[in-house]
């Protein structure tokens, strides 16, 4: 009786070792085949989170494009378009729409030394919370009063704070507007350091690159070594609109 007994006791530890031991490796093969779907099909998890719609570089082999957002830091814009003209560098400003609205003579001054106007909205809203028809309306007001205070066509629509939904962007279609991001951001108007912003700007630059900066007195005076930077690397400064190709 206790022989049997100690017998079955003794098949039944093996039964349920098996089992755990079954159970582990079905575990590990789960793993295994887990890390190998990650590891495999990374791009397919990538393409579903970028949108074809937004430019975030441009085409040009040996071209950059200096970005420069505008609702404030008028005071200092001479001094960018100076810097700008004496390295014969081209940049694109996206300009508020209030902002514009006061500084009618700075837009057209702008306009009139070659540097590509775009719109950055008027009231600086956060697109991402916007309906469509907000977003259009906001876009639209923008972009007609540019194109009026300038005399270009306006292109190009760059969301402030980089905030955008899908509403977004077929607003800015329905207008005829690429919507534009960056490859490179300064961060300027948040980390007020001359060096720390040459840096951002210049760190790995490659042609397409669209770098990010806004009117700020620290920027003003990196911006000539970042010029000298780009040039010195052969890559010239050109609009965005001329790098989007």
């Amino acid at each position: 009786m206790f022989c049997v007994r100690g017998e079955y006791n003794s098949g039944m530890k093996k039964l349920s070792s098996r089992a755990a031991a079954i159970l582990t490796n079905c575990i590990l093969i789960l793993i295994v085949i887990s890390i190998g779907v990650v590891c495999f099909l990374p791009s397919a998890s990538v393409a579903s989170e970028v949108d074809e719609r937004v430019y975030y570089r441009g085409n040009a082999s040996d071209g950059v494009s200096v970005m420069i957002n505008v609702y404030w830091g008028g005071e200092l814009l001479d001094g960018f378009l100076d810097v700008l003209d004496e390295y014969g560098a081209k940049a694109t400003f996206f300009l508020g729409g209030s902002w514009a609205d006061d500084n009618v003579p700075l837009v057209k001054k702008i306009a009139e030394k070659g540097h590509e106007i775009a719109s950055h909205g008027y009231f600086h809203r956060e697109h991402d919370k916007l309906s469509y028809e907000a977003n259009r309306e906001e876009i639209k007001t923008s972009a007609d009063y540019l194109s009026l205070a300038s005399g270009q066509e306006i292109k190009l629509f760059a969301p402030p704070s980089g905030a955008y939904s899908e509403k977004t962007l077929l607003a800015a279609e329905s207008l005829g507007l690429k919507t534009v991001m960056w490859s490179k951001d300064t961060i300027d108007w948040r980390d007020k350091d001359e060096q720390l912003c040459f840096r951002r700007a210049t760190e790995g630059v490659k042609g397409g690159d669209l770098i990010l900066m806004h009117p700020m007195a620290h920027t003003l005076k990196a911006l000539p070594r970042i010029l000298r930077d780009y040039l010195d690397k052969g890559l010239y400064p050109i609009t965005v609109s001329e790098n989007l190709g």
